[in-house]
């Protein structure tokens, strides 16, 4: 008996080597989207300062392991990030060496997936959703607003598509 499941839609561009040198912004959210890495009660529509941040024990874990992806790998910089309530975000970056060419670098799957399991292990429970989601970074301008984002992300909680109401 043959089923026609519904195709999902593939998270990685098709073809692209996700090791080589490049700039990646990547989000990933906590299981069911749950509010696991601030403190609460926070005021809902409060604005919040990047650097005070209310992180949750949780949060300060998952803090923690993004901070200890470059100590994993040398050729990868967390270059921003920011631990939001139910999700985090982040620019990684992959280096070159001298000479252009890519150093021995995982994959960014396997990057993210050391990193969610670090957290996990370190909480003793699940606290991730399945994949994550990237964006190639191609430009300055690009990598630009995507600072700004979320740099300004904290401070647009209310307003943000991950918002919990």
């Amino acid at each position: 008996m043959e089923h026609d499941y519904p195709k999902r839609k593939r998270n990685r561009l098709e073809g692209y080597d996700y090791a080589q040198p490049n700039y990646y912004y990547v989000t990933v959210c906590a299981k069911d989207r749950k509010a696991l890495f601030w403190e609460f009660p926070y005021r809902r529509g409060a604005h919040c300062a990047p650097e005070k941040l209310p992180l949750s024990p949780i949060g300060k874990v998952v803090e923690q392991a993004i901070l200890h992806i470059p100590e994993s790998y040398e050729s990868i910089a967390v270059d921003k990030y920011v631990v939001m309530p139910n999700h985090i975000h982040m620019i990684l970056i992959f280096r070159a060496d001298a000479y252009g060419r890519a150093m021995h670098a995982p994959t960014l799957s396997t990057v993210i997936g050391q990193m969610k399991g670090y957290a996990t292990k370190m909480c003793g429970k699940q606290i991730w959703q399945k994949s994550f989601y990237d964006r190639v970074i191609r430009s300055q301008k690009a990598y630009e607003e995507i600072w700004n984002y979320i740099d300004g992300n904290p401070l647009k909680w209310q307003d943000d598509e991950y918002y919990i109401r």
